[in-house]
């Protein structure tokens, strides 16, 4: 199945939000790209400090949501509250609302989304600490594993992470959803 898939991500993302997401979806025969606005190596973040390296496939500014099947927002703090305040990030993101395309965010992943304006309506997850700002932007917060809500799907933190992999993944096999929306 030859699908593409971007993890949007800059320092500061938590490890295993985004390493065993793409280890999933690679198993699966997808290929995955580490998107980020900035080329080079992205630090991670693990257990309350900083841990590895990644390496950055595709620079923000040279890819578009065209080039992919689904997008991935892994969390940890710092990582989407750099990306909410990146223009060139926020239009990647509303971008692959517009075209109906799975999109996945675990732990605090879903901060971006709020500013990018598509979680109005949405019945949705997060990491409980951010669940206010997810409600008075319009979301319909429920605290479970996973929540899929029309190829949008959101998990709460790294002990949900075999059921946001196993859901992304079928999310991604069935592609774009109609009622999908912005």
């Amino acid at each position: 199945m030859n699908k593409r898939i971007a993890i949007l991500a800059t320092d500061g993302f938590e490890e295993s939000e985004l390493k065993s997401p793409k280890e999933a979806m690679e198993k699966e025969g997808f290929n995955v790209h580490i998107v980020s606005p900035n080329s080079g190596k992205i630090k991670s973040w693990s257990e309350g400090n900083w841990s590895d390296e990644y390496e950055v496939d595709k620079v923000l500014k040279d890819v578009s949501a065209n080039d992919y099947n689904a997008l991935v927002l892994p969390g940890g703090v710092i990582n989407p509250d750099k990306l909410r305040t990146n223009e060139d990030a926020i239009e990647f993101i509303r971008d692959f609302f517009k075209q109906k395309k799975p999109v996945a965010a675990i732990c605090h992943g879903p901060w971006s989304l709020i500013n990018a304006e598509v979680v109005e309506g949405r019945k949705m997850t997060s990491y409980a600490s951010i669940r206010k700002d997810l409600e008075n932007a319009g979301a319909h917060w429920v605290d479970e594993e996973v929540v899929v809500d029309q190829a949008f799907v959101t998990s709460r933190n790294p002990d949900d992470l075999p059921a946001f992999n196993s859901k992304l993944i079928e999310e991604i096999k069935e592609g774009k959803h109609e009622l999908q929306h912005a």
